[in-house]
């Protein structure tokens, strides 16, 4: 039976790991919480405790991490790195490191292709249409640090990446109306939105590793892209929430993310709208 490892089942990589479990793979699932790992063990997943913590000369602040992840890696052919960059409050790190940190472990192991979850915000805002081929410019701290984590692995050749650049993750349980009900001066009304449903995100990530698709770049957003005022507005009408209000004094911004290669190379058809 082939064996994935996937560094970080929370929001996405929990469900995932179920997925790829259905399909007849055994997961090595990480978590950085103790409570989770009980839950991840009845799912079917193999859990590890790992949190990538570093001092300030870079080295582990947990002594025994190295055996943990040279354990999570053992036995796996592929690794898919889904764990976001916090770079907000008192305990902003730097998720480079932690990426480079990882890297030997993952060249010393028995992995062929690593799938990197990164974003769309490498791109920064715009008023163009983003494909593939559009040279990155982001503009957040977050943005920056995951492009310059992209190419660290990419630039590796004792591995095969492939660049999974997702757009705003949308869920049953999470969507930004829920924090944006009943605001005033909501900035770029007549945006488009660029986001992408979960049930999406699971599966683009089982069509890459079903179709073999490595060392590629792709961005996954779903092909609809109504005007933010438009998708906000509608959002809290159906859950009965206060509309919010948009400020119009200011030129909206027309970034839209293109996804062509998705649909076209990779084969994959959208199921869900956001």
């Amino acid at each position: 039976m082939t064996k994935i490892s996937i560094l970080g089942c929370g929001w996405l990589g929990s469900p995932l790991a179920k997925a790829i479990i259905a399909k007849g793979f055994s997961v090595n699932g990480s978590t950085t919480s103790t409570e989770k790992i009980s839950r991840l063990k009845e799912s079917g997943i193999n859990p590890f405790l790992i949190n990538i913590t570093l001092n300030e000369d870079n080295s582990p602040f947990d002594k025994n991490i190295s055996l943990e992840i040279e354990t999570f890696l053992n036995g796996s052919s592929v690794l898919i790195i889904d764990i976001p960059p916090k770079l907000r409050g008192e305990n902003t790190e730097s998720f480079v490191d932690k990426i480079a940190f990882l890297i030997p472990f993952i060249e010393k192991s028995t992995i062929e292709k690593v799938l990197f979850i990164s974003s769309t915000s490498v791109y920064g805002e715009s008023n163009l249409l983003i494909t593939e081929q559009t040279k990155p410019n982001p503009e957040t701290e977050s943005g920056k640090q995951l492009l310059i984590s992209e190419a660290l692995l990419q630039d590796n050749n004792n591995f095969k990446t492939t660049i999974l650049r997702f757009g705003g993750l949308i869920g049953e349980d999470r969507n930004p109306i829920k924090f944006l009900a009943g605001k005033e001066n909501i900035e770029n009304p007549e945006a488009p939105i660029n986001f992408i449903h979960l049930e999406d995100c699971m599966g683009i990530i089982l069509k890459i590793i079903e179709s073999n698709s490595w060392d590629e770049l792709y961005n996954a957003v779903a092909p609809f892209h109504p005007s933010r005022k438009e998708y906000y507005t509608l959002k809290a009408k159906e859950n009965n929430l206060p509309l919010p209000k948009f400020n119009h004094d200011n030129i909206s911004l027309k970034k839209v993310i293109s996804s062509a290669k998705i649909e076209n190379v990779l084969g994959y058809t959208f199921t869900k709208k956001p």
